[in-house]
């Protein structure tokens, strides 16, 4: 598996180990099961350098919070389109894990659609993501982004996400 920020373009240990301790925990329903699923991924992950952290993981639904600091805004000083994006998908594709084997499939993202309805400067966005609908093989979310400090809507994302078999995913 390649890694850009790795100095050989491969997979760090660190990153091998968090990925190997995915499957490990099997099948992942419960809160203390998510929390400990988010640790073992976030350090080799934009959700570390972005400063993503869980907030809550249930059946329902999925919350995680991000800062606006300077790696996440674009050159005006606002929050960047693209990390709302990315913390959108980021919810979404974890929760797609919710209640499933690990050892067997693995969400992949294949649809993403954001609007941005408010610009934001400073502080915190939370997203909160949603089930829409859940097959066998997709699970669609809705993903809400919230300023923390106003309560203001900033933007909305539908997000899609394949349960491709592990086999299926790791021969590519």
């Amino acid at each position: 598996m390649a890694d850009p920020t790795h100095p050989d373009g491969h997979a760090g240990p660190d990153r091998e180990d968090a990925l190997l301790r995915i499957p490990a925990l099997g099948r992942t329903d419960d809160p203390d099961t998510w929390a400990e699923v988010f640790e073992a991924v976030r350090s080799t992950t934009a959700t570390a350098a972005l400063g993503i952290t869980l907030v809550q993981a249930a059946p329902d639904r999925m919350v995680m919070e991000m800062p606006i600091t300077d790696a996440v805004r674009q050159p005006y000083g606002l929050l960047h389109g693209g990390a709302s994006a990315l913390l959108a998908e980021t919810v979404a594709s974890f929760h797609a894990c919710w209640g499933q084997d690990l050892a067997r499939v693995s969400p992949v993202g294949i649809e993403l659609n954001i609007s941005h309805l408010h610009a934001v400067r400073s502080g915190h966005v939370r997203a909160s993501g949603r089930v829409l609908r859940r097959t066998r093989h997709t699970v669609v979310h809705e993903v809400e982004i919230v300023h923390v400090e106003t309560g203001r809507l900033v933007a909305v994302a539908r997000v899609t996400n394949l349960l491709r078999p592990v086999d299926a995913a790791a021969s590519r």
